[in-house]
């Protein structure tokens, strides 16, 4: 018989006050996702009030089901709670039985948000460090949608013959091809993971020993071995170098030449906030030094011209 175990996507301090109540184990986000493939929809069991139902396997072989509450449910954490207590104290041969439940926030990235969660399947296609704000709590805030195109659930690619954005983000697809997905936004966020990291912008990056860009920098730093000198000295004695190091590797498992290669936002929020195994990356897109007269400058080009009527940009062939 398939378990149910709860799981609630919210954040805050009433999701602490809520694991007092509960007499059931507590499943970590990374049990639940790792048992449901990420939440990948290829498990979709069905929908309801609260969101979707993903079937799962346990690392011992059980077989389970996931009830995950959606951000846009119409149904709250009370009414989650309430089915959770009621529903571990029956007990009837008749009924699944609750295994236990999780009560985690995961959406720590708005990117996870416009990808997955809201109703329309968005692509930012110009996610930059001068496109994420910071609040006085410095939280992020993602802005300028500009040149962000919708997509219906169903959909999840696109191609056009106007390539927009701002080079050293887009990903080699989209910038030589004008192919983008969801993946171009993961190019453009392990760009800025690793810019974060470095204290360095990928566009304008010039390292007079390899005359490499910063994300080819970074690739033969961690060939090398060396993935520590990539760090920004400002934040070498302060920073926890572990946690660094992970996202340096996250940072290149994000900006892999080919789209298939890179992971999608729920694999990249899991990976930061868990301690799961992090597969080898591959070759990173865009190894070369780019020359550029501005370096942040969006662009707007024909895919059959190299003239851009904006911005005066150069781009070099791989």
């Amino acid at each position: 018989m398939a378990r149910i175990v709860g799981y609630n996507k919210r954040t805050g301090q009433e999701n602490e006050d809520q694991n007092e109540d509960l007499e059931l184990p507590l499943f970590k986000l990374a049990t639940i996702a790792n048992a449901t493939g990420n939440f990948s929809i290829n498990n979709k069991l069905g929908e309801g009030g609260f969101g979707l139902v993903y079937k799962g396997t346990l690392a011992d072989g059980q077989e389970i089901a996931v009830k995950r509450l959606s951000k846009i449910s119409e149904q709250g954490l009370k009414e989650l709670k309430n089915e959770v207590i009621l529903f571990s104290k029956l007990q009837h041969r008749n009924l699944v039985k609750l295994l236990g439940c999780c009560i985690q926030g995961e959406e720590k990235l708005g990117l996870l948000y416009i990808h997955q969660d809201s109703r329309l399947r968005i692509i930012h296609r110009d996610l930059k460090a001068s496109n994420v704000l910071l609040d006085q709590d410095m939280n992020p805030k993602i802005s300028d949608f500009g040149l962000a195109r919708t997509f219906a659930r169903d959909e999840t690619e696109g191609n056009t013959n106007r390539v927009v954005g701002t080079y050293g983000y887009m990903a080699p697809e989209y910038a030589s091809d004008g192919q983008f997905s969801v993946k171009s936004d993961v190019f453009s966020f392990g760009v800025l993971l690793l810019e974060i990291v470095s204290g360095k912008r990928n566009r304008g990056f010039y390292h007079s020993d390899n005359k490499l860009n910063l994300i080819g920098h970074a690739w033969k730093l961690w060939n090398k071995g060396m993935p520590s000198q990539l760090i920004d000295a400002c934040i070498q004695d302060s920073c926890n170098f572990s946690e660094v190091i992970r996202c340096i590797h996250i940072g290149l498992l994000c900006v892999q030449q080919h789209s298939e290669d890179r992971p999608c936002m729920p694999s990249v929020i899991l990976m930061l906030g868990s301690e799961i195994v992090l597969s080898k990356p591959k070759q990173p897109g865009y190894l070369a030094h780019r020359k550029s007269t501005r370096p942040d400058s969006s662009s707007s080009m024909p895919e059959s011209s190299s003239t851009n009527t904006i911005t005066i940009s150069e781009l070099e062939g791989r």
